[in-house]
């Protein structure tokens, strides 16, 4: 079991791993205007400077596998919880180069996770992922939907779930594991967003073309069991994803020892549907290019299961199509050419 902790570590700041990427300085700004007082952790590998909140946070550029750094970090922050985003995300490169994700997603975290037992910091929440349910056998998907992952990117996520789950029941540890589904949009504000290289999200890759930045959006096939032929994925607002992180460590704090829940809004749109959104929103004709289907695209990943609602106390309050393009296209209109 963890040491006792003492009534300063209790009141200690929060530690967000990635917290100069996409999902993670979103989250960064909630908990500021919050009241939360956090610490950003980030190895700027694909994080980006600009989007660090910058004035009195503090920021350590520290790679989780530099251990002493990582032992320093907490020695000197004394952070009271973890908010773990921190992890490489691309599912071909899992396939190509699976090295890099055991290495990077999983021996990372169990470094996070003895450091934190060091320091006996008790919570953690962690970004999970719906590719831990691999290829779905129904949708929409609950959590109660079979975990069998197709691409080395899912199985470490689940890997990454399960170290968690054994740190709870052996040491104490609390954690809530948030699989959610396709993150998009932007801050209101326009001045946080989407930026990488290279760029496999839908939204941002449509917008391009919207841009100028790219000739034509590629759609991988118009053959599938959907009311257009084209897959249906649930997006969900970058903005909404904060809320329920924040949320989440409030459900830790509250005394929960370990949590799973889905987050998406209930709601497939299709790929043609993305486009024509984006069509109105920008004003310009997206020109698109029907191509062969890619192997292990699912017809349909929609989320399922309430236990967000009545266990976290959450729901997607941006879920809108055009709501969610709109504030995309206000990042993209004020970083046209990412942070370059």
């Amino acid at each position: 079991m963890l040491p006792a902790m003492s009534s300063t570590s209790q009141q200690g700041p929060v530690l967000i791993t990635g917290g100069a990427g996409y999902i993670g300085s979103h989250a960064v700004r909630l908990f500021g205007q919050q009241g939360v007082p956090v610490v950003v952790l980030d190895n700027l590998s694909t994080g980006h400077r600009e989007l660090l909140p910058g004035g009195d946070v503090p920021f350590e550029e520290v790679d989780l596998g530099d251990r002493p750094a990582l032992a320093d970090v907490f020695e000197r922050h004394r952070p009271s919880a973890i908010v773990h985003f921190a992890a490489k995300t691309f599912v071909g490169e899992s396939v190509t180069d699976p090295s890099k994700y055991y290495r990077e997603n999983v021996s990372y975290t169990w470094n996070l996770l003895e450091a934190m037992r060091a320091a006996a910091c008790r919570d953690i929440v962690f970004s999970s992922s719906c590719a831990t349910y691999g290829k779905p056998v129904r949708v929409p998907i609950d959590e109660s939907h079979p975990q069998d992952p197709i691409s080395p990117y899912g199985r470490t996520k689940l890997h990454m779930e399960h170290m968690m789950e054994d740190y709870s029941r052996a040491y104490g540890m609390r954690f809530a594991a948030l699989r959610y589904f396709n993150a998009a949009g932007a801050s209101q504000t326009g001045d946080l967003g989407e930026v990488h290289d290279p760029e496999t999200h839908l939204i941002p890759l449509v917008l391009q073309v919207a841009q100028g930045l790219r000739q034509e959006i590629l759609v991988f096939g118009d053959d599938y069991d959907t009311p257009d032929g084209t897959c249906i994925r649930d997006y969900i607002h970058v903005e909404d994803l904060a809320s329920a992180h924040l949320k989440a460590l409030e459900l830790l704090r509250g005394g929960r020892e370990r949590f799973f829940c889905n987050l998406g809004t209930g709601t497939g749109f299709s790929v043609l549907e993305v486009i024509e959104a984006a069509r109105a929103v920008t004003g310009v004709d997206i020109a698109m290019r029907v191509v062969e289907r890619r192997e292990g695209d699912p017809p349909r990943l929609i989320s399922g299961g309430t236990r967000a609602e009545t266990e976290l106390g959450w729901r997607a309050q941006r879920a809108d199509l055009s709501e969610i393009i709109t504030d995309a296209w206000k990042f993209l209109g004020r970083h046209p050419n990412g942070f370059a």
